[in-house]
């Protein structure tokens, strides 16, 4: 009976002597991860829409974000709160005082001013509405001329007429593959298509070899940097060199 009481005493005391190093560990591991992991840098790429500094306060949001640890395991479980014009992030722990964001931004490749509430649907490369905001970012080209039906967010752009949506996405491809983005693109009556580029305007005709176009306007863009006028590409082919420029006065 003595030798059973000693060996429940000794297991006692061996259950004691676990949950004290248990409980000492948590302490050592919970002192390593309030002292060594604090946010001291964050490294942002890929965002040229938003200062570095809106990124890590958007980001480090709550009470908790001073620690690095948290924050990464944080964001592997659920997404950032949706920033405007911000298609994704990815976030990685390089070092205990070091986060590294990647932020993926929307492609945008035209807007459409809706005059009704004061806003600009942009789309994207397949005519789909990602954004609708009254800000007007610069190197994104203004759509006007079309007749557009009511816009909805995450859906396509309801252009009426045949091949129209095609042909100005085709163009807007075309503009930003050879990154000659303009002001604005007018669409006429007869499905003519006008770019602005400040003073200087350019003609492109009718939704036919946009791309031999475009490709062409690339040669010539540098040749008329600081002009004013009207570039006329209208009827011009490979097979011709019917190119005309009117000077403004």
């Amino acid at each position: 009976m003595g030798k059973r009481k000693r060996r429940q005493k000794k297991k006692k005391k061996i259950a004691g002597l676990v949950f004290l190093y248990f409980l000492l560990f948590a302490a050592v591991g919970m002192l390593i991860v309030v002292k060594v992991f604090t946010v001291e840098k964050m490294v942002v790429t890929g965002s040229n829409h938003y200062a570095d500094g809106t990124i890590e306060e958007w980001l480090l949001d709550d009470e908790y974000s001073w620690n690095s640890l948290y924050v990464y395991f944080k964001y592997k479980f659920e997404e950032p709160r949706e920033l405007p014009f911000v298609d994704r992030m990815e976030l990685s722990l390089k070092s205990p005082h070091i986060l590294s964001v990647k932020v993926y931004e929307k492609q945008l490749f035209g807007r459409i001013y809706i005059d009704s509430i004061g806003q600009n649907a942009y789309f994207d490369k397949e005519g789909i509405v990602v954004e609708m905001s009254s800000e007007v970012i610069k190197g994104i080209p203004k759509i006007t001329g079309m007749d557009v039906e009511k816009i909805v967010l995450n859906e396509k752009l309801p252009i009426k007429g045949k091949s129209v949506l095609k042909n100005l996405l085709s163009l807007t491809h075309m503009l930003k593959k050879y990154k000659l983005a303009p002001d604005s693109i007018k669409y006429g009556r007869e499905g003519t298509y006008t770019l602005k580029y400040d003073s200087l305007s350019v003609m492109l005709g009718q939704a036919q070899n946009f791309n031999e176009k475009i490709e062409r306007l690339s040669y010539i863009m540098p040749k008329l940097k600081g002009e004013k006028g009207t570039l006329h590409l209208e009827s011009w082919t490979e097979n011709t060199t019917d190119i005309t420029f009117e000077k403004s006065k």
